[in-house]
C-alpha cells in the first residue's frame, strides 16, 4: 500500500453507484500557493461542482479555518462521471488533511460518504447500500456514513460503519491528536430480525373472502409458486382486479440474497424508508395504463431504474392491458424473456435487474361481454380483432399462464355460507413449492422454475411417453411455438411441485396447456 504520510497531496476514498454497482472513488486535494478558491476536476456534474460551496461554508461553521490558498480537488478516475452529493464529506477530509487538521494515516484505509449541510451537519444520501458492498470488494475496513443511513449501511457484514451527524465529530475521530471521549460510534444490525420483521404482515385482501373462481386462484398459487406470467381476461365485474390486489398476500417470503438485491435497488432509486432500511417483502407495483416507455423501462439523463426493476423479485401488475400504448408494452418482451434490462445512453450504459412477475387483466373484447353468459357482446369481429391485436403475439407468447374469469352466477354471489381457502392456506403451499425449487437450484444460480435455461429444461423437465405424446399433439395441433414448449414444462414442473411429485406427469402437461387458453382459442379461431 502507498504510503501517503510521505506525499503532500491528501487522499481519501470514497465511492460512487453506476447502476446498482459500486466504484472506488479517490478524492485527491492539495493546496497551492495561488489565488484562493477551489476547483474540481475528474467529470464532476452539476451537483458535485456546487460542493464547493457547501464545503467551504460547511468548514468555517464547523469551528475551523478555510484554507487562504488555491483548493485543487481530483476525483479520481478521471475519466469516470461522478454524480450526486455524496462526495462532499470526503472533499473536506481531503481539505483538512492536507491543512495537518486531519491524520492522513488514520483515514488510510476508510472511507467517506456524505452531504454536508451550510452549517457542518451531515445529511443522508441515496445509493448506501450498493456503495458500502462495494468497497467491502476492495477490502476496506471501515466506512464514516450519516447517521440516517448507518443502518442501511451495517446490513454489510465485515466493514465496520462509522455513523457521524456533523462534520466536527468526523474531525475529532480522525484528529492528529484524536480526543478519545469524542470516537463516532459504531453501528452493527441483526439482518435476520429486520428480514423477519413483518412476516406476519396483515394484507387488506384475503382469498377466503372472494367468491368462486377457483380456477383463477389455483392459477394465481401455481403463478406464486413458479414465479410465472400471468394474464387474466374477464367481462367487467367478474373480480379480476379483485383477485390481482389480493395476490401479494399468497407471495412467499424473500430470500435474504433477494431482499439485499431490492434494497440496493430502492437505495438508488431514494424509495428506501428510513425506518425500514431493509425491503422484507416482495413488491407490487401498480402501472397505470398512461405510463411512459421511459417511466416502465428506467432512463432518463442519469438513467434511473423504472416499474419493471422496482418489482424486481415481485409482481408488475398492469390492469387493463391492452388499454397500454403498444410501444410501452413491447419494451417489457426484453427484460421478460432475459430479467434484466441494458438502458444505454451517448455517455453511459446501465444494466438493472428485472426478474419479476407480469400480472395483467383485460377485457375479452372493447364492450367487455364476448363470451358473457348473462350479457350479449355488441362488437363486430373486426372491433374485436383489432382490440386483441394491441397485445402482440410474442408478448403474449411470453406470458405463462392465460386464463378467462366468468362472471359469477347469482347463485355464487348472494351464497353468505360459502367457504374458501384463505391466503394463509394457500401460501403455506406456495412456500413448500418455492423451498422444493429452492433446494434443488441451490448449485444453479436461480431460484425458481420460471427461471430455467433450455439446458437445465433438459435435466430437470424430462417427460414420459404418454406426457411427450401429449405434449407433441398440442404442438401440432395450436402451432405452439418453441418458447410456449418451454414455457409449458417450466408451468408443468411447478404443478408438479405442488402436488410433490418428483417427476413431470400427463395430468401435469394437461393442466399446463389449459393454462395457456387465450392463446389456444386465438389459434382455434384463425
Amino acid at each position: 500500500m502507498i504510503d501517503y504520510t510521505l506525499i503532500m497531496v491528501s487522499h481519501v476514498v470514497t465511492a460512487s453507484v453506476i447502476g446498482i454497482e459500486s466504484y472506488i472513488i479517490s478524492v485527491e486535494v492539495d493546496l497551492v500557493q495561488s489565488i484562493p478558491g477551489m476547483t474540481i476536476v475528474g467529470l464532476p456534474d452539476t451537483a458535485v461542482s456546487e460542493a464547493r460551496e457547501r464545503v467551504r461554508s460547511a468548514i468555517k461553521n464547523a469551528g475551523y479555518e478555510f484554507p487562504n490558498k488555491k483548493i485543487v480537488v481530483n476525483l479520481a478516475p478521471a475519466d469516470l462521471k461522478k454524480e450526486g452529493t455524496n462526495y462532499d464529506l470526503p472533499i473536506a477530509i481531503g481539505i483538512l488533511a492536507r491543512d495537518g487538521l486531519v491524520s492522513q494515516e488514520l483515514i488510510n484505509n476508510t472511507a467517506f460518504i456524505g452531504e454536508l449541510s451550510l452549517d457542518g451537519s451531515i445529511r443522508s444520501v441515496n445509493g448506501i447500500l450498493p456503495i458500502v458492498a462495494g468497497l467491502k470488494k476492495f477490502n476496506i475496513e471501515q466506512v464514516v456514513v450519516p447517521s440516517e443511513n448507518a443502518v442501511e449501511a451495517a446490513l454489510v457484514s465485515d466493514i465496520k460503519v462509522l455513523k457521524a451527524s456533523r462534520l466536527e465529530d468526523v474531525v475529532n475521530h480522525f484528529a492528529v491528536e484524536p480526543v478519545e471521549s469524542k470516537k463516532l460510534e459504531s453501528c452493527e444490525v441483526d439482518i435476520a430480525d429486520y428480514l423477519n420483521k413483518y412476516t406476519t404482515t396483515n394484507y387488506t385482501y384475503d382469498f377466503k373472502d372472494i367468491k368462486g373462481q377457483q380456477k383463477a386462484k389455483k392459477a394465481l398459487e401455481i403463478a406464486a409458486a413458479g414465479g410465472h406470467n400471468i394474464l387474466m381476461s374477464g367481462p367487467p365485474g367478474s373480480g379480476k382486479t379483485l383477485l390481482s390486489k389480493t395476490f401479494p398476500s399468497i407471495l412467499p417470503p424473500l430470500e435474504l440474497e433477494e431482499a439485499i438485491e431490492l434494497t440496493k435497488i430502492y437505495s438508488v432509486s431514494g424509495l428506501l424508508r428510513s425506518d425500514s432500511p431493509l425491503i422484507n417483502k416482495r413488491p407490487f407495483r401498480v402501472v397505470h395504463h398512461s405510463a411512459s416507455a421511459v417511466g416502465i423501462i428506467g432512463g432518463g439523463t442519469n438513467p434511473k431504474p423504472g416499474e419493471i426493476t422496482l418489482a424486481h423479485h415481485g409482481v408488475l401488475f398492469l390492469d387493463e392491458i391492452v388499454e397500454f400504448p403498444r410501444a410501452v408494452l413491447e419494451v417489457l418482451r426484453q427484460p421478460l424473456e432475459d430479467g434484466e434490462v441494458t438502458i444505454t445512453r451517448a455517455q453511459s450504459r446501465v444494466k438493472y435487474p428485472a426478474d419479476f412477475m407480469l400480472l395483467a387483466a383485460m377485457n375479452p373484447c372493447p364492450c367487455g361481454y364476448l363470451g358473457d353468459s348473462q350479457k350479449k357482446c355488441t362488437c363486430s369481429e373486426f372491433q374485436i380483432s383489432r382490440y386483441r391485436s394491441r397485445l402482440s403475439g410474442p408478448m403474449l407468447d411470453r406470458i405463462d399462464i392465460q386464463i378467462e374469469v366468468p362472471r359469477l352466477s347469482a347463485d355464487e354471489l348472494i351464497n353468505k355460507n360459502f367457504k374458501s381457502e384463505s391466503s394463509a392456506q394457500i401460501r403455506e403451499r406456495v412456500v413448500k413449492a418455492r423451498n422444493i425449487q429452492l433446494q434443488r437450484y441451490k448449485d444453479y444460480s436461480i431460484l425458481t422454475n420460471s427461471q430455467l435455461t433450455p439446458d437445465l429444461i433438459k435435466i430437470f423437465c424430462k417427460l414420459d411417453d404418454k406426457s411427450e405424446m401429449l405434449l407433441k399433439n398440442a404442438i401440432s395441433k395450436f402451432n405452439l411455438s418453441a418458447r410456449a414448449y418451454d414455457r409449458i414444462l417450466k408451468l408443468a414442473r411447478t404443478i408438479a411441485d405442488l402436488e410433490n411429485s418428483l417427476n413431470i406427469e400427463s395430468s401435469h402437461i394437461a393442466m399446463s396447456l389449459q393454462y395457456r387458453s387465450f392463446v389456444l382459442q386465438e389459434s382455434a379461431l384463425y
